[in-house]
This record gives C-alpha cells, sequence and structure tokens, in this order.
C-alpha cells in the first residue's frame, strides 16, 4: 500500500516595519484591572516585563494594513520560495483570531474570510480553491497545518496553504501592563502530498482542548481606563493562571506526539514553539526533557524569536520556520532528514504539536 505524507514545500513571512521598543510606551498610563494607577514608575514596569518575558522589542504593522494584507504578503512569499502555479493550490487556510481591525479601533471584520480576500488578492481564478478561515486562539496555525494533512492523508486535496496572521496590536489595551506582549506578523506554509515515502513530512500529530476550567484565562475585557474606552473590547488573559496551565500541560503533550511517532528524544533537532514568554518556553523545555530523564541539549533546540518579535500569535511558528528555512537566523539551519517538533498553547486552553521529518 502507497504511503502518503504531508510536507512543506513552500515558507513564507511578513515580518511588520514598525520596531516598538521601550521607548514606545514610556508615557503611557498603565493601571491595573481595577482601574487604579500601578504605584511604580514606568521604568521600573518596563524593566520588569523585559526581565520576566526577553521581550526587548516588538513589530506593529504600519496603519494603511490590517491582517488580511500581511497575510497576503506572507501568502506571496511562500508562493515565490515554493515556485508552483497558484492556480494548483486546492486549499487556502487563515488561521486568525480577530479579523481586520482597523487603525484607530472599530469592529473586527470577518466577512468575508481573510481566507478568501487573499485569495482574491493572489488573483487565483479556479474556483477549486476553497479558502477558509480558522480560530483556535495562538495555535490556529498549526491546526491548519493539521486540517490540510487530514485532507491530503484523505486523498481529498494534493496541495494547500496554512497562513497564520493577526495583528494584535490593533486589539491590545495601551493601559494594561500585558499590552507589552503583543505583536502583529504573518507567515504562511505550502503543503503537498508525497507518495512512498513513509519517513518524512508530518509523522504524527496531537490536540487537546481544556474549556472546561479553562476557556476564560484568555478573553476580551474593557480597558483598566474605562473612562477613555466605554465600549472598545480588548484582548485580556489571567497571565498566572495561564503559565502555570503551561507549564502542567505543554511538555506532556508534546511528549505524547513524539511517542505516537516512535521517534527518539535524542533524535529531535529543534523544537519550533509558540513564543509569548521566553522563560515560559525555557521552562516548558526544560520540562519536556525532565519528562524523558534527560536535561536540554545546549545545541540550540530552541531557537527563540520573541526578544525582537513579541508574541504575534497564529504567525510565531510559521515565521521562526520561514527565517530558519531561509538562512535568515543566524546559528540556526535545518537540513533533509532532521527531525522538527512543532508545539503550541493558547486561548480555549488548546494545545497542539506535530512531528515533522525534513525531506
Amino acid at each position: 500500500m502507497t504511503t502518503r505524507r504531508t510536507v512543506i514545500v513552500g515558507t513564507g513571512s511578513y515580518i511588520p516595519e514598525r520596531r516598538i521598543t521601550k521607548d514606545f510606551f514610556r508615557n503611557h498610563d498603565f493601571r491595573g484591572a481595577d482601574g487604579t494607577s500601578i504605584p511604580k514608575t514606568n521604568e521600573e514596569i518596563l524593566d520588569q516585563f523585559e526581565a520576566i518575558t526577553g521581550i526587548r522589542e516588538r513589530r506593529y504593522v504600519t496603519d494603511d494594513l490590517v491582517t488580511s494584507d500581511i497575510a497576503f504578503e506572507a501568502a506571496r512569499n511562500a508562493l515565490e520560495s515554493s515556485a508552483i502555479d497558484r492556480e494548483s493550490l486546492d486549499c487556502i487556510i487563515v488561521a486568525h483570531n480577530f479579523g481586520d481591525v482597523r487603525a484607530g479601533g472599530g469592529a473586527s471584520d470577518f466577512v468575508p474570510a481573510l481566507a478568501a480576500r487573499v485569495k482574491a488578492k493572489l488573483k487565483i481564478e479556479t474556483p477549486r480553491t476553497v479558502a477558509f478561515d480558522l480560530i483556535f486562539g495562538c495555535p490556529g496555525w498549526i491546526q491548519g497545518v493539521l486540517q490540510i494533512d487530514a485532507m491530503i492523508r484523505a486523498g481529498d486535496i494534493r496541495r494547500g496553504m496554512v497562513i497564520g496572521a493577526d495583528t494584535l496590536s490593533r486589539i491590545s489595551d495601551p493601559h494594561d501592563r500585558d499590552s507589552l506582549i503583543y505583536a502583529d506578523g504573518a507567515g504562511a506554509v505550502i503543503l503537498e502530498a508525497r507518495e512512498g515515502d513513509a519517513g518524512v513530512g508530518i509523522l504524527a500529530h496531537l490536540t487537546r482542548s481544556d474549556t472546561l476550567d479553562h476557556s476564560k484565562m484568555l478573553f476580551m475585557g474593557s480597558s483598566y481606563k474605562s473612562e477613555v474606552f466605554l465600549e472598545a473590547l480588548f484582548l485580556k488573559m489571567e497571565g498566572r493562571k495561564l503559565y502555570k496551565y503551561a507549564l502542567q500541560n505543554v511538555a506532556g503533550a508534546m511528549k505524547s506526539c513524539l511517542e505516537k511517532a516512535g521517534v527518539p528524544v535524542g533524535d529531535v533537532k529543534k523544537i519550533l514553539l509558540h513564543q509569548a514568554n521566553g522563560k515560559m518556553d525555557e521552562a516548558i523545555v526544560d520540562a519536556f526533557y525532565q519528562l524523558h530523564g534527560i536535561e536540554r541539549p545546549s545545541n540550540g533546540v530552541l531557537p527563540m524569536t520573541i526578544s525582537w518579535l513579541g508574541n504575534s500569535s497564529v504567525a510565531t511558528v510559521p515565521t521562526l520556520l520561514d527565517l530558519i528555512v531561509k538562512g535568515r537566523f543566524e546559528g540556526q539551519s535545518l537540513e533533509s532528514g532532521d527531525y522538527v517538533l512543532f508545539a503550541s498553547v493558547g486561548a480555549g486552553m488548546h494545545i497542539n504539536a506535530f512531528l515533522y521529518r525534513m525531506p
């Protein structure tokens, strides 16, 4: 029986031009959840934030762009790197969480689907290319990859594109310290069927959703300075609870995924993990290796972009992959035969992972 695997044949990304450093926030009026001013100077708040998360700067889109625009740029970049005919795409999935939100605020715009907008911008004529969105929190891009993989293995499609794009700067409360985490960006991959080689491509995957007790760790809520933003809603999170949940559950999910593939932990070359907090990611990966009874190797297994790109939600992992495979991440590379473990955690609460072997 012929084995069909899903392989990545192209990657792309869009990293916004605007670099947002500490200076951007020095005059912000940061407040607590109760609306009262925080009894620290902004310099203290910013220094403490960087020490906890590892984020020194992040990227924001310019005022003329929305999420579907940067999703298109990442898609176009991926198509260029793959050199395939865009009309050969059977499916386009855009993973995002807030639709198109214009500069200056306003409601999220979800209609038509961002994937439909991207398909139109790419000028794909065939109606056979099905375009739809996926909303799954920060793990949305990985879940989109798993959706394409399922359709490929079922024989329904042969080639698909998954884009992760968000503009978190447009839905972050300027009076909430957590807004310092959020960034904008887009990343994309093109996946296609490969026949006969069981040892490459996506080898195993895992997804879990812990909604009963954890669905409200990330939510939309009022500004901490509600007298300024009377009706607008902003992304809010229970940071400490989320951190604890991630440390308790992500490493185990990654281990289960690896066990499904039957691949020894020592064979994993890279772990591409969603990045919302640098220290949290370090702790998750340390816990992952501890579950295997060994220490984390000191060979750059966990490449990090959070210090200069921040948390761009669904865009973090595909952007990281694109930078590595195109030689734009100093000291990081991937070769044929390398095993890469992808994983993410986010609103839901959802966790997902897949093991991939470079063709």
